[in-house]
């Protein structure tokens, strides 16, 4: 969507791009880490984080900032209006009580995508396997199962645009970064209609995805479960993983 200039509210934008400055890898941020991690001036920066404070979204001890549970209402309101999320949570809860595995779903946002609903009741060992696969989670696209999964979903003219001049980054030894190599693994999942994504996003971690489509054939999300190399061997994947999968996708496609 575009706006017009004289209805872009700069400050608004700049003040939300502060809070999505914190992640895992910055947890607490001084107002020049602010400025490098937003693209503003270290004074707009400073501004922002003492409103946001002053708002009670940051926690600080003078020095540094660090986001606190009101932030928590922005996510609980969309998790309490969106359609979607709601749709999806008795699947993936029937799912994990079925088979004791860890399941997801996930939305493309930006260059990213996000959990927006997470199974509860998974078996503690595969529960705690995974590093950051919580609610809310925001994971690489290129080297996800699911991310994959919705790039798939994207037409080949589109996909060709949005890596064109993009790195992608290396996260473990089996990240494929080569962009020929990547486009044709993505020609495949298009091709198979799933993913398996092999350590390519943590260490020990593989992951198998599937499409959600409504009934116009719209890929909404991606639906993955996760877990050990064991867990998730070819023969699993094909004989039980996968058939789970894509009926869970085909009975959730009227509701979405």
């Amino acid at each position: 969507m575009t706006i017009a200039k004289a209805d872009y509210i700069e400050g608004l934008a700049k003040g939300l791009a502060v809070l999505e400055a914190f992640d895992t890898e910055r947890q607490r941020l001084n107002a020049t880490l602010a400025a490098q991690r937003t693209g503003i001036t270290r004074a707009a920066a400073r501004r922002h984080l003492l409103t946001l404070a002053d708002l009670g979204y940051l926690e600080t001890d003078g020095s540094h900032y660090w986001l606190s549970p009101r932030v928590l209402r922005l996510a609980g309101s969309y998790m309490a209006t969106s359609r979607l999320p709601r749709t999806l949570q008795p699947t993936l809860n029937r799912l994990a009580q079925h088979t004791q595995a860890a399941f997801s779903a996930v939305v493309l946002d930006g260059q990213e995508c996000v959990i927006v609903a997470r199974s509860a009741g998974a078996a503690e060992p595969v529960r705690h396997l995974a590093y950051g696969l919580h609610l809310g989670a925001r994971l690489p696209v290129h080297a996800t199962s699911t991310g994959r999964v919705l790039l798939a979903s994207w037409p080949k003219a589109e996909l060709g645009a949005w890596l064109k001049g993009r790195e992608l980054p290396r996260i473990t030894p089996f990240t494929e970064v080569g962009m020929a190599r990547f486009k044709a693994l993505i020609d495949q999942v298009r091709q198979d209609d799933f993913c398996l994504a092999r350590e390519a996003h943590e260490l020990g971690i593989h992951a198998l995805a599937v499409p959600l489509r409504n009934m116009q054939g719209q890929t909404l999300a991606a639906l993955n479960v996760v877990g050990t190399g064991e867990q998730l061997s070819d023969a699993a994947v094909q004989h039980k993983w996968l058939p789970l999968l894509l009926e869970a996708a085909r009975e959730l496609r009227p509701l979405l």
